[in-house]
């Protein structure tokens, strides 16, 4: 039986609306190189912030594919192990109602090499009650606007903010110094959720180019990737479509499937007449 309240399933349903207008006349062979945070890659499309996995393993075989590296929740030796592999990584921290754990993964990222740091905001609560929650034992509590600031004068590292989904989130995580927002209903934590690629548009043409875009959640094909990309995105991350593979192959099950979806960008760029990532026209993208 569906379940009308599923963030995950409306989620798919909107990407699945989403259609694809041809603009192969006079294409040229398109290129996904991204320049981000100071780093460049072969791909628009980052590993999400998964945790409780071979984080080392899925570090790899991202930095293979010239892929981007984003990872969840783990202690201070997991984080030096993926820091070791030579991956850029973005370290999302939980917001613990400890402080002081704070700012020692944001100190400890900061000076081993992470090229950026975040917080998903949206696990500091429930899904069906607004206490705040507590994830793995350990006590979550929702930061006020000083203490995010704090945070983002604190790291010194470009900070983002996950699980921001509006203009509202948009502007308010410019205001205190963020240097982009992650849009994610964190797996459905939010019921009812609006979709990340429904309100990208909106909160492109709100920002400017003043905040990175990431759209996180519903992305398992390269053709989702276009989509986002076209609709606002900076960057897209990939989490549940890298699960299985990095469990049987490991790293190279990770670039595999990477460079696949990166292929199927690209395939889409082309067809769209889309030279580069800065180059898609949103008017490609049509609704059923």
């Amino acid at each position: 039986m569906s379940d009308k309240g599923d963030s995950i399933q409306i989620a798919r349903e909107y990407m699945d609306s989403l259609l694809v207008e041809s603009r192969i006349v006079g294409a040229v062979r398109p290129n996904s190189d991204i320049r981000f945070l100071g780093c460049d890659f072969k791909t628009p499309i980052m590993t999400s912030a998964l945790s409780h996995i071979d984080l080392v393993g899925m570090a790899e075989g991202a930095k293979m594919a010239g892929a981007p590296v984003s990872i969840g929740m783990g202690g201070i030796e997991e984080l030096g192990n993926v820091l070791a592999t030579g991956a850029k990584v973005m370290k999302i921290i939980k917001p613990y109602k400890d402080k002081e754990e704070i700012l020692k993964r944001i100190k400890f990222a900061r000076e081993n090499g992470a090229i950026a740091v975040g917080m998903d905001v949206e696990h500091s609560v429930n899904v069906e009650d607004p206490f705040d929650s507590v994830v793995i034992g350990d006590e979550m509590k929702l930061p006020t606007l000083d203490e995010l600031r704090e945070y983002v004068d604190y790291a010194g590292i470009p900070f983002f903010i996950k699980g921001a989904m509006s203009i509202h989130d948009a502007r308010a995580a410019a205001n205190i110094g963020c240097a982009g927002i992650i849009l994610s209903h964190h797996n459905g934590l939010m019921r009812y959720s609006v979709p990340p690629v429904m309100v990208l548009p909106e909160i492109r043409e709100a920002m400017g180019n003043n905040l990175i875009l990431i759209a996180d959640g519903g992305i398992e094909s390269g053709f989702d990737a276009f989509k986002a990309l076209a609709l606002g995105a900076d960057l897209v991350t990939v989490g549940k479509t890298l699960m299985e593979p990095l469990k049987t192959n490991g790293a190279q099950g990770v670039c595999n499937t990477l460079t696949k979806m990166t292929l199927q960008l690209q395939a889409m760029m082309l067809r769209t007449s889309s030279p580069d990532l800065k180059h898609i026209d949103p008017s490609v993208i049509r609704r059923k």
